[in-house]
Order: structure tokens, then C-alpha cells, then sequence
């Protein structure tokens, strides 16, 4: 007897691409800069530009677990994941070709070694970080729809988050940085970006509600997690 075809989705390849995008340009583009603002409370705050990106990923993490249910947000990870290390893995080789002779490409190469020649360490950091902490926001947000009955999805969007972002600010900073920064500063720099992070996460909650209850309506799903195999190296939904 054949499997009955899964369901098809009109919004979800959507997000997944847009996840990937987001996923992507958060680490290549902002990943190399270190900006700081000056905050009440905090003073000084150093921080990557692309952590005000990043977040957004896990806001997609959430909307689609709440929507879709843990088994999809899995693949969109695994897509994810697959994309960063495509795109480390070409850095590796563009970077490792021998520039041609005229000063411009002389010059360009070594802007690129500044943008895009992160230290493996560093690169290992942040597939490692991204990999757990999103599946531990998928998995804390899938068990509270279920524990919450589907109800206060405040609550699990942002206690999902809290449980994701301190799992990847803590896995990317020790792999990264641990005993090259002083221990102090490992701490506090890891303390400011989850604080940015989750902190966006507040802020964008209005938009987290608009946007699964749009999904909800037009997709007529809002998946309950009760019999999922929440094994991360399962493809299949």
C-alpha cells in the first residue's frame, strides 16, 4: 500500500527560503563587524552587526514549529545548516585561489580575508551554536504548546528563545573566543549578545502574532506535537 502524499503547504517553501536568507546574511554580512551603543544601565555595549539579524531566524524557528510543527522547522534547520556550510566551505576556496598580479585584486583579496576569512574556530562556533540552540527552541516550543494547550503563545515564543539563544551565545562563544579573550570577557560579551537577541525577540512579538495567525487562517493547520519524534537527525516530518 502506498504512503498517503503529504500535505501541501502554499507559505511554508516561502519561509524556509527566507530563513535560509536571513540565516545566511546575518553571519556573512554583519558576523565581521563589531558596533557599540551607548545604554542606560549598560553604558558600553559591543556587539556584532549581525545580531541584529540573526535573531530574526528564531523568530521564523517559532512561527513555524507553532505552525507547522517540530518535524517541519526541522528540515527548514537542516537546510539552514547545510547553507552555512556551503557557504564556509566556498569562502575556504575562493579565498584559497591565488589572486591575479594587478593591485586592484591584490587589494580585494585582502579585503575579503578581512569580511570573510573567519578562523575555523570561529566558523565551528557558529554551525555548532546555530544547530543546537535552534533545535532547542523548536523543542521547548513545541512541548509548551502542549503543555500550555495552545494557549499564552507569548510564552513560548519567548521562553523558547531564552532556552535557544542562551544554548547559542553560550556554545558559540566558548567554542570561538574561550582562551584566546580573557574569561571575563567571554562572559560579558556572551551576556550582552543574548540580552540583544532575546531582547529582540520582545520587541518583535506583535509581528510573531500577526504573522502565525495569518499562517493559521490561510494554511488551516496549527500542529500539536503529541506523537513527533523529536530525534534532530531526522529528516523525515
Amino acid at each position: 500500500m502506498n504512503a498517503p502524499p503529504q500535505r501541501q503547504y502554499r507559505y511554508y517553501d516561502f519561509i524556509m527560503a527566507a530563513f535560509a536568507v536571513v540565516l545566511l546574511c546575518s553571519n556573512l554580512i554583519g558576523a565581521a563587524k563589531a558596533a557599540q551603543v551607548e545604554l542606560p544601565l549598560f553604558g558600553t555595549v559591543v556587539f556584532s552587526g549581525g545580531v541584529l539579524f540573526f535573531p530574526i531566524s528564531y523568530i521564523f524557528g517559532d512561527i513555524l514549529t507553532e505552525v507547522y510543527g517540530y518535524g517541519r522547522d526541522r528540515r527548514v534547520v537542516w537546510v539552514g545548516f547545510a547553507a552555512l556550510a556551503f557557504a564556509s566551505f566556498m569562502s575556504v576556496v575562493v579565498l584559497s585561489l591565488p589572486p591575479a598580479t594587478d593591485d586592484f585584486n591584490r587589494g580585494y583579496q585582502a579585503h575579503l580575508e578581512a569580511v570573510f576569512g573567519n578562523t575555523p574556530r570561529i566558523v565551528a562556533g557558529s554551525m555548532i551554536a546555530f544547530w543546537c540552540g535552534t533545535f532547542v527552541n523548536s523543542y521547548v516550543l513545541a512541548k509548551m504548546k502542549i503543555a500550555t494547550e495552545g494557549k499564552w503563545l507569548w510564552t513560548r515564543t519567548i521562553g523558547s528563545t531564552l532556552a535557544g539563544e542562551a544554548v547559542d551565545s553560550g556554545l558559540f562563544y566558548a567554542i570561538a573566543f574561550y582562551g584566546l579573550w580573557p574569561d571575563s570577557q567571554v562572559f560579558h560579551v556572551a551576556l550582552a549578545q543574548y540580552a540583544l537577541k532575546t531582547g529582540w525577540e520582545v520587541v518583535m512579538t506583535p509581528v510573531t502574532y500577526k504573522v502565525v495567525h495569518f499562517l493559521k487562517r490561510k494554511e488551516h493547520e496549527d500542529w500539536y506535537d503529541r506523537h513527533t519524534n523529536f530525534n534532530p537527525f531526522r529528516i523525515k516530518v
